[in-house]
């Protein structure tokens, strides 16, 4: 038995990283996975390891801030599952490291529509099959620069503070339709993108990267990163029925850093 057998979910920016991690816990625990995000080839690949796993997916290629695209994915969910029990809003980019005066029109509305939009989008279209449905649960993907702020990273922040304020908007909103809303707020999760962040961050501030990344490791009292299973798992639990009445709630996973 798995804690979410018989559960069909969609997981936005499945093609790796945090997602691709996340499709596989997830159907691991028996549910029925909608995988999506821009990259065919990348998201097909994730599809690829969790059936090889023995689980059950498919991929939906598109933008999820795109209202084509999310009208797509959720017939097409609806089409090879039947329903949709769980949307995970992971979907997004970290965007640019600039000062504001250097920080573009272009730069801002490409973080914004790609984390918020994306939110925004995928819940407006979703919502409808979870009422039907009789409920469903709803995970924002956000991030502690959503609560603390991060110098040079101005879109990023305000787009993960609006998940923020969207999950305690959401969820008072749906609780009557017995549709449950949180959010997530990762600390620094080991991976690529945080390497690129360091690097921006090292860069902008004119210090080597290696005296960046401790700066980054000291904020964390366990002395680590947290990695894309922290994540995933508690991802799995908000979406299950033991967290049933766990709702309107941001929870951090930051190794020990207060957020």
């Amino acid at each position: 038995m798995g804690m979410l057998d018989g559960k069909v979910a969609i997981i936005t920016g499945a093609s790796k990283g945090i997602g691709r991690v996340m499709s596989q816990m997830f159907a691991r625990e028996g549910a029925k996975v909608v995988c999506n995000a821009r990259s065919a080839d990348l998201v097909r690949e994730t599809v690829r390891l969790v059936e090889k796993a023995g689980g059950s997916a498919i991929a939906v290629v598109g933008d999820a801030a795109q209202e084509a695209d999310v009208k797509n994915l959720v017939a097409a969910s609806v089409k090879a599952f039947g329903k949709i029990d769980t949307l995970i809003n992971n979907a997004g980019d970290g965007g640019p490291t600039k000062p504001v005066q250097e920080y573009s029109t272009e730069d801002w509305f490409y973080t914004i529509n790609s984390c918020l939009t994306s939110s925004y989008m995928c819940t407006h279209f979703v919502v409808p099959e979870m009422i039907k449905a009789g409920g469903g649960a709803i995970v924002n993907i956000s991030s502690v620069a959503g609560r603390r702020g991060l110098a040079f990273r101005i879109g990023y922040c305000s787009s993960k503070a609006g998940q923020i304020g969207m999950t305690y908007g959401l969820a008072a909103e749906l609780g009557p339709h017995n549709i449950r809303v949180n959010a997530i707020a990762p600390g620094a999760v080991e991976g690529d993108r945080i390497d690129r962040v360091i690097a921006g961050q090292a860069e902008v501030r004119g210090v080597p990267v290696d005296q960046m990344r401790k700066q980054f490791l000291s904020r964390q009292p366990l002395g680590r990163m947290v990695v894309a299973a922290d994540i995933s798992s508690l991802a799995v639990f908000l979406s299950s029925d033991g967290a049933r009445n766990i709702s309107g709630q941001c929870i951090a996973v930051t190794a020990g850093e207060v957020a």
